[in-house]
């Protein structure tokens, strides 16, 4: 495991996310080591998060660390999954914003950027039903995850907190439907420390905030609710990936 960990921190992830629109780590203005702005940029917006109402005696957020170098001992290890180990996600629904995507895995190499018309996984984190993280991101743009951007950035339609509870429909390549409700929506998101930590299912969505360059990234994350058999044609829509300019 910790090897794995380690690939996915120190070299894969770069590399996946390194596309503009959905990066989270982009080069020379967001890295491993830190988050601080080069001199004479503007520094980001803090990054926020926007849940439910925590009761009266709830702790405050805690601000994001920045990635260390990995000690793989203090990270928790889990049982083998149980699902498939080919099962993939195939299609990410959320009614309430009018999102419905297939899902593919990134093609073209790790500096290609992505696709238009589809969400994409990264396939070093985990698929839904292994009781980690899944994580999907598409661009902010009309017919994509551009009605989370609408919420999450331009404040529209109730803002980010609308998304609360909302849910989201993710189907797999093994016929089975995985259903779960937003919690939080993160602004101005500079890294996946929570994604690759997370010993718990989680899902999470990420789009971007603005035009080529723009660092923080917007992360919805949802818990599961529910695992129902699903139509195979439902399952495994046609995906016809455009290339994005």
């Amino acid at each position: 495991m910790s090897s794995v960990l380690l690939v996915v921190r120190v070299r894969l992830l770069p590399a996946v996310l390194t596309a503009a629109g959905v990066t989270l780590i982009a080069a020379g203005i967001l890295n491993y080591e830190g988050n601080a702005a080069a001199p004479g940029r503007t520094p980001p917006p803090e990054p926020t998060i926007v849940s439910a109402d925590p009761g009266p005696s709830a702790s405050p957020p805690v601000p994001l660390p920045t990635l260390p170098p990995i000690n793989a001992s203090s990270i928790p290890s889990l049982p083998p999954p149980s699902a498939p180990p080919n099962r993939v996600a195939t299609r990410v629904v959320v009614e309430a914003l009018e999102i419905d995507l297939p899902v593919v895995r990134a093609r073209g190499g790790a500096t290609a950027y992505p696709e238009c018309d589809v969400a994409m996984y990264i396939q070093e984190l985990s698929q839904p039903g292994t009781g980690k993280s899944t994580y999907l991101y598409a661009h902010a743009r009309d017919g994509m995850f551009g009605p989370i951007y609408e919420r999450a950035i331009l404040n529209r339609s109730g803002g980010p907190k609308s998304m609360i509870g909302m849910v989201v429909q993710v189907y797999t390549s093994d016929d089975l439907l995985h259903e779960y409700t937003v919690t939080e929506v993160r602004l101005h998101q500079l890294n996946l420390d929570d994604a690759i930590r997370a010993t718990s299912e989680l899902l999470w969505l990420q789009t971007s905030e603005g035009p080529r360059g723009t660092p923080g990234k917007t992360q919805v994350v949802a818990r599961p609710l529910i695992v129902l058999p699903a139509d195979h044609a439902a399952a495994h829509p046609k995906a016809k990936p455009v290339p994005c300019t």
